[in-house]
């Protein structure tokens, strides 16, 4: 039951966008943000701080959901993809400068024994992602301000992933055909 709550409540907050579009549009006042907190707070408590650095986008997570829910103001709704982008962002440039940097620990967890030669190659790719958190998170933030809730929707909910799925696959695709020539 647990794992299917996880599951569940991973893929509501993929589709976050998509939730916000549909339930301010078809579900009566309120019940999207209702809606949302539940499924946040339920993904906190599922956590249970196994990743602490997914505390805080959660909690931020539940207090926009929760105050939308009680100021009736489905705006609050339209900022969780800023907080998210904002939290990353930071987590990445923190460990550019604790290390070892955000993009060396992922690839530790694949090939533990990395050559010291490969080190700052993925700090310039963590810094690459810092630069899509930035360029997404300013977005974000300004669809939610200033533009209309379909508008959001496309850029939160498709196009901050495509591009987020191309720096993976074209850095990929670096890593695996130009770089192993050199």
């Amino acid at each position: 039951m647990r794992a299917l709550l996880q599951v569940l409540t991973a893929l509501t907050l993929l589709a976050y966008p998509l939730a916000v579009y549909l339930g301010l549009n078809y579900l009566p006042a309120g019940t999207i943000a209702l809606v949302l907190c539940l499924l946040l707070t339920v993904r906190l408590i599922l956590q249970k701080q196994k990743v602490k650095t997914l505390v805080l986008p959660l909690l931020v997570g539940i207090g926009l959901t929760a105050g939308s829910y009680l100021t009736k103001r489905s705006d609050w709704l339209l900022y969780y993809p800023v907080v998210i982008n904002l939290t990353m962002l930071a987590l990445f440039s923190y460990s550019l400068h604790k290390g070892p940097c955000m993009i060396e620990r992922l690839a530790r967890l694949k090939e533990p024994d990395l050559p010291d030669e490969a080190i700052p190659y993925l700090k310039k790719v963590t810094l690459l992602w810092c630069g899509l958190f930035i360029l997404n998170g300013t977005i974000a933030a300004y669809t939610a301000g200033f533009t209309r809730l379909a508008t959001w929707t496309l850029y939160n909910g498709l196009i901050a992933y495509v591009l987020m799925g191309l720096l993976l696959g074209g850095e990929w695709l670096y890593r695996s055909f130009w770089l192993k020539k050199t």
